[in-house]
């Protein structure tokens, strides 16, 4: 049966894919207890230390580690089977999250114990992620690549609502220990999940020196400006206009909320981003694809500068589910158009330079958001975040106009 062009078929169409609904359960599964741990995690920290220093080096030691391996990964990913990836790094998360349950237990923990265990989640992710999108990427049919990057973005995002709410209240009702009880049942399930997927076999070089090549993806992406440019408009948003990392503080000092009131303002983004990822999932492509992801990410600047001014929680909250609106379609183009330009035989090393540019720009944001609020103050430092993601979108939309006129997503012949 053909796929409709547009409406309820695409996006009914993606999980009729077999083995997909598997996958993405999964992947929700996972996505959910990582959201819960990253709040336990940056709470149990804060209560240790008060320090955002403290709070920027949880994402900075995974990034460090992420970086280290990840392009050995994507190409490790390309080489071999996409399952059993998967599935190996879920149980080594399973066994950090075990880690961190035992620490918990002790009567006192000390913060550098946390941080090497972070640093081995930082490793397990370095290889899940190329592995994932890799699997997602060689799945999906080519027409339907837009409905699919919006279920990804859907699965990510309530488990990025639900997740940092659940962890705050069971942190507050129980203690750590229940919390990360629950998170190793959540990648349990995701284990079990993904162990019902069929295997996905590595896609044969179109040459045989491709085979050895660890920069291939590096190379494809820098020679390639529309990849380029929406790799590099996602990558410096994140990495100086998140709070997240300092949202503690916020919670602790600013708006007087405690651990559970942290836990929705962790959600808060993520609420506006399934909204507006069920809307993608329904409505036709946008047809000036990278018109609206730079003003997309134009919104998102102007967003924060609007949180970091703000001193009610309910309209902290708000200004942040609009943040993770704009946000969301900005990682839907991106992820489209990532799927429409990456040839089948790179989707493992393009997958880990995008991890680079997207994924440990989490990390390093966290970092950046700790270390300025350290130097300039909470505030300060989120409004300087602000402004720098404005100059970025000024930047890339006169460095790459390719991106700026890019109207719909093809693959070039």
């Amino acid at each position: 049966m053909a796929t409709p062009k547009y409406g309820f078929g695409d996006s009914r169409a993606v999980l009729q894919i077999p083995d997909y609904p598997y996958f993405l359960l999964g992947r929700f599964a996972a996505t959910l207890a990582t959201q819960m741990q990253a709040l336990i995690v940056s709470w149990q920290v804060y209560q240790l230390t008060k320090d955002p220093l403290a709070l920027g080096l949880i994402g900075f030691v995974e990034a460090v580690v992420f970086f280290s391996f990840v392009l050995w990964a994507g190409h490790f990913a390309d080489r071999h089977e996409k399952k059993s990836i998967i599935i190996v790094t879920q149980i080594a998360m399973l066994a950090c999250t075990g880690t961190l349950f035992a620490m918990s237990y002790a009567p006192r923990v000390h913060v550098s114990w946390i941080y090497g265990v972070i640093a081995l989640t930082g490793l397990a992710r370095s290889f899940m992620w190329p592995a994932s999108f890799s699997y997602s990427e060689l799945t999906v049919p080519r027409p339907i690549y837009s409905r699919a990057a919006a279920w990804l973005s859907t699965t990510w995002e309530v488990g990025s609502i639900a997740g940092p709410a659940a962890g705050g209240i069971l942190y507050a009702w129980k203690g750590p220990m229940a919390a990360y009880g629950v998170v190793g049942f959540l990648l349990l399930a995701a284990i079990v999940s993904t162990a019902q997927i069929s295997p996905k076999p590595p896609v044969v070089d179109k040459s045989p020196k491709d085979q050895l090549d660890l920069w291939i993806g590096a190379r494809f992406v820098f020679s390639n400006p529309i990849i380029l440019g929406a790799l590099t408009l996602d990558m410096f948003a994140v990495l100086f206009g998140g709070p997240y990392a300092i949202l503690p503080i916020f919670a602790d000092q600013i708006l007087h909320v405690g651990a559970m009131g942290l836990g929705w303002l962790r959600a808060a983004p993520s609420v506006g981003a399934v909204l507006m990822a069920v809307l993608q999932s329904y409505r036709p492509p946008w047809e000036k694809v990278g018109r609206t992801m730079i003003t997309a990410v134009a919104f998102f600047g102007v967003a924060m500068i609007a949180f970091a001014i703000s001193r009610n929680y309910w309209l902290s909250l708000a200004i942040l589910a609009f943040s993770g609106m704009v946000d969301n379609i900005s990682v839907v183009v991106r992820h489209s158009v990532l799927q429409a330009y990456t040839p089948d035989h790179l989707r493992g090393r393009v997958s880990a330079v995008n991890g680079i540019f997207i994924g440990s720009s989490n990390e390093i944001g966290a970092f950046e958001s700790g270390l300025a609020a350290k130097l300039i103050g909470t505030v300060p430092s989120v409004i300087f975040g602000g402004i720098m993601t404005l100059i970025t979108v000024t930047a890339v939309a006169w460095k790459a106009p390719e991106l700026r006129r890019l109207k719909a997503l093809h693959k070039p012949s």
